[in-house]
């Protein structure tokens, strides 16, 4: 094996992918090494769906070496140290590698101690993530009586800002249409709005009443008692703490002092905190909060010029979704062919558009379409067709039989 590249993509899920696919498409004689240790590549955005029971796990799931672009090659093997002043990085089997070019793409792993309690309960003790596990999510659902299911996020950035909700918005239309009188959903966020984009929280509040969750802004989770099945927040700004949107008879929180609210639960489901991966967040190639430090609209690394960074791992002011990494990737191919080719960047710029197809029930979904500082960027021939900020079935059956079609068919191969 060689150890000198010409292009390194370290990460084979969609950002690496694309990118090399993209490369190759435009110059098939690029000489592109992809590093991964992952012998399964997954779609994770159906996963809402299969902890609704609305779709197939194993239908989620590709082994990695049939993604990796004709043209490539894989190595499976993880990074452990980046030394961008040598060009190189180190990897746990194959040691020193160089490159001339640079792309991350490593995505972002799962802090399971970042909240007490969660790495000890999480798949059992109806403690449950469509992160990690949608099938016990599904399961919990599907044989739950009565009482408290609860759902929340962290503080922390997370993948797929939407999901913690969507399947709270699924839950609840399960409970519903099964005729379960003593369901209690609560939605409990960190943050202040159920969503950024105004045009599309409204129609959120709007659902939220219909279900009749109770939506508990400014909750941040921090310890969870299995034993007990009891979920501690702490509260982001006490004077607002009992802001409710609907109360009900079974759920009972405890204010403890000013900012710790204990909440009973029968199902807790949570996004576990998230961060980069170590050998990214113990590199200088990172900012204070420990994200990818790159140029949000040329994707390049502030300071090493060879470098770019796309994906989950990036430190960007949106969204982090496989939609964000459709409209990133290409401007990453740009500016490293232009770079190649003129020694200069490309004129491709990422704008920060991102997109989440917010599932608010079985056959509605919302698609919520947005880039930098939370502006609607909605697609403008759909627009011409439905109303993206409606729930609409249109959309629903988009997210169920469209987008992993795309995804698969055309996003993986280059091809959009």
């Amino acid at each position: 094996m060689k150890k000198k590249y010409q292009i390194v993509i370290v990460g084979a899920g969609t950002g690496g992918i694309m990118t090399a696919a993209q490369l190759l498409r435009k110059d098939k004689n690029l000489d592109i090494v992809i590093l991964d240790p992952s012998e399964i590549h997954v779609y994770q955005p159906a996963w809402t769906l299969v902890g609704g029971g609305a779709f197939s796990f194993e239908k989620t799931k590709r082994s990695t070496a049939s993604v990796i672009p004709k043209g490539a090659i894989w190595i499976q093997d993880k990074v452990v140290s980046l030394e961008p002043e040598n060009n190189s990085l180190t990897t746990a089997k194959n040691g020193v590698i160089t490159y001339d070019y640079l792309v991350l793409a490593p995505g972002l792993v799962y802090n399971l101690d970042g909240i007490e309690g969660l790495r000890d309960n999480l798949g059992k003790n109806g403690v449950c993530s469509n992160y990690t596990d949608p099938n016990y999510t599904w399961e919990l659902i599907k044989n739950f009586k009565e009482g408290n299911a609860v759902f929340t996020q962290p503080t922390t950035p997370i993948k797929c800002g939407g999901a913690p909700q969507k399947i709270a918005y699924l839950a609840a239309d399960y409970f519903r249409k099964n005729k379960l009188k003593n369901a209690e959903v609560v939605f409990a966020t960190p943050g202040s709005v159920i969503f950024g984009v105004k045009e599309f929280a409204a129609t959120l509040m709007q659902v939220i009443f219909r279900y009749g969750i109770h939506f508990k802004p400014h909750y941040a989770p921090v310890k969870i008692d299995g034993e007990k099945k009891l979920v501690y927040f702490k509260s982001i700004a006490p004077e607002e703490n009992q802001c409710v949107v609907n109360e009900g008879n079974v759920l009972k929180e405890e204010f403890h002092g000013e900012s710790e609210i204990v909440m009973p639960y029968d199902i807790l489901h949570l996004a576990p905190p998230q961060m980069a991966p170590d050998f990214i967040r113990n590199s200088n190639l990172v900012n204070a909060q420990k994200w990818l430090d790159v140029d949000i609209v040329s994707l390049q690394h502030v300071k090493y010029k060879n470098i770019f960074g796309l994906g989950d791992v990036a430190a960007l002011p949106t969204a982090k979704t496989g939609a964000a990494i459709r409209k990133q990737a290409p401007v990453v191919v740009d500016n490293i062919l232009t770079l190649i080719k003129e020694n200069k960047l490309g004129h491709a710029m990422y704008e920060g558009y991102s997109s989440c197809p917010l599932v608010t029930g079985y056959g509605k979904l919302v698609l919520a379409e947005f880039k930098y500082d939370n502006v609607r960027d909605s697609d403008p021939f759909l627009s011409k067709f439905v109303d993206t900020s409606k729930e609409k079935w249109s959309m629903w059956i988009l997210k169920k039989y469209g987008l992993p079609y795309l995804y698969w068919s055309k996003m993986l191969k280059g091809k959009m």
